[in-house]
């Protein structure tokens, strides 16, 4: 009984100054990027007890995916979550797309793989690269289903982050990507 009440104050010493560092980082109504959802914003902190610990909570809502998530303040930065990207990486990304398709030639399941982990990466650039990878011009041979549907995914992850840095809607954000794949092409 004794190491309990030893362990719960140290606990909570060492909890303050963590929690105190990443509220200034992230706060309410951030838009964040959270690695494996893409872009979300931040409707508020809260605290939860988990398993009879207090703990500090992001509460993150992904309008796109109707989704919510609570993900612990401690652990933000070491899921990988962001902030949003620099309007300068959002130049370099779109800067991506212009250049020349690099396909490995290695079976489709593992570059599948690959596409899956640079989309999950939360890298902007890694899915512009993505985007650009598996793009098909308008005289190219179709894509197959798992080929359409990782360019979509990576194409709408993109779009969303470019949307919200540039503050513009997603569709227009879609246009502007698709624009940037035509000019490589022309």
């Amino acid at each position: 009984m004794d190491m309990t009440a030893a362990k719960a104050p140290l606990a909570v010493q060492k909890k303050v100054p963590a929690n105190s560092n990443r509220k200034l980082e992230f706060k309410a109504n951030d838009h964040v990027v959270y690695p494996t959802h893409g872009v979300g914003r931040i409707l508020k902190v809260e605290e939860q007890e988990v398993a009879g610990m207090k703990l500090e909570l992001f509460v993150i809502t992904f309008d796109k995916d109707k989704t919510t998530l609570r993900v612990p303040t401690m652990k933000a930065k070491a899921v990988g979550m962001r902030k949003l990207s620099s309007p300068d990486t959002v130049a370099t990304a779109l800067n991506t797309l212009k250049g020349r398709a690099r396909i490995k030639r290695t079976m489709w399941s593992r570059r599948a793989q690959e596409y899956e982990a640079k989309i999950n990466s939360g890298d902007l650039v890694s899915i512009a690269e993505v985007v650009r990878d598996l793009h098909r011009a308008s005289g190219q041979p179709e894509q197959s289903y798992s080929e359409r549907q990782l360019y979509e995914a990576a194409l709408a992850r993109m779009a969303r982050e470019v949307a919200v840095v540039e503050k513009t809607d997603e569709p227009t954000a879609v246009k502007r990507v698709e624009g940037m794949l035509l000019k490589k092409a022309a």
